[in-house]
């Protein structure tokens, strides 16, 4: 199976984002805070951030979580332990 891009993983995540709260796809972009776009709270982040490891069977740390507030580098973090 080839390894999978940025752009890939930053697509899942958004597609998972958009399913677990409810907001449509579309309104979604790799750029976005997703604090302010899905409209949650810290509780809620690490809530869509238990579903991510578990979507990628990964382990994020805190410390690698820290100050990333938008999907794309939520996707680099994730790359850097998927790959």
């Amino acid at each position: 199976m080839p390894a999978k891009n940025v752009d890939e993983i930053t697509a899942e995540i958004l597609d998972l984002a958009s399913k677990s709260f409810r907001v449509p796809r579309a309104e979604l972009a790799p750029g976005d805070d997703f604090f302010k776009k899905l409209g949650i709270d810290s509780l809620q982040a690490l809530d869509l951030l238990t579903q991510l490891e578990r979507h990628f069977g990964i382990e994020l740390p805190d410390y690698e979580l820290q100050g990333v507030s938008d999907f794309r580098t939520l996707a680099e973090r994730i790359l850097a332990r998927v790959g």
